[in-house]
């Protein structure tokens, strides 16, 4: 895991400054904001001619889902102030899923967390330095591939609960969205649009049975 995600900070470094950014922005972003889907937004947003408000909206939506995260794991960092916000800060989707694979045993989910946590902030900051300096050098990321890194980890990520039917046909939902008002509008917003796609998760009101129907209608 480790390695996979010193790959895709290496990705990311090399990117945002063939993206035109100065050497040291993608790695303030990475020792500050330490999220990996995020910081490629706003790099793939500002690149690509959108505005920083739209850049920075997509990036808070989409780091919404440490919302419900820290909800699932707050007691797994500890119960102090200091651990909370250390521990809030390197919560990411790796460390929150492999510490809720060992959820049944809380001592060693606290440490699965931790380890992996600040294990991923130092290779994630490691490789964003390295990518940096390479991006300098090669010039044209595409040529090699580097783009593809990180889309290819958070499917990777995804592909389990694609399994399932309704995240299916959410996700499905919203890359139709995306591709689709992708031609027509600035960079970002297509992202954002696609959060329509989670409409297909919401709860369906169930229609009461035709016999409790008939029950209810009066003689």
């Amino acid at each position: 895991m480790a390695s996979a995600i010193a790959v895709v900070g290496v990705s990311f470094g090399a990117i945002a400054v063939s993206s035109g950014l100065d050497w040291w922005m993608p790695s303030a972003l990475s020792v500050l904001v330490f999220a990996g889907g995020s910081q490629f937004m706003v790099v793939g947003v500002l690149a690509a001619g959108g505005g920083v408000f739209a850049a920075v909206a997509g990036a808070l939506v989409l780091n919404a889902r440490h919302l419900p995260f820290g909800l699932a794991v707050g007691d797994i960092m500890g119960r102090g102030l200091v651990a909370r916000m250390v521990g809030s800060h390197l919560l990411i989707d790796e460390s929150v899923a492999f510490a809720m694979a060992q959820k049944d045993d809380p001592k060693r989910a606290r440490a699965v967390f931790w380890f992996l946590g600040l294990l991923a902030f130092v290779v994630w900051n490691l490789g964003t330095i390295a990518g940096a300096a390479v991006g300098q050098v090669i010039g044209d990321t595409d040529a090699f591939g580097l783009d593809a890194a990180f889309p290819a980890a958070l499917l990777a990520l995804v592909l389990p609960s694609l399994k399932k039917a309704r995240p299916r046909n959410a996700a499905l939902l919203g890359a139709v969205v995306a591709l689709a008002t992708t031609p027509f509008l600035p960079a970002g917003v297509p992202v954002l649009l696609a959060l329509v796609g989670l409409a297909v998760l919401l709860p369906t009101p169930k229609r009461p049975a035709k016999a409790e129907q008939d029950a209810e209608v009066p003689a």
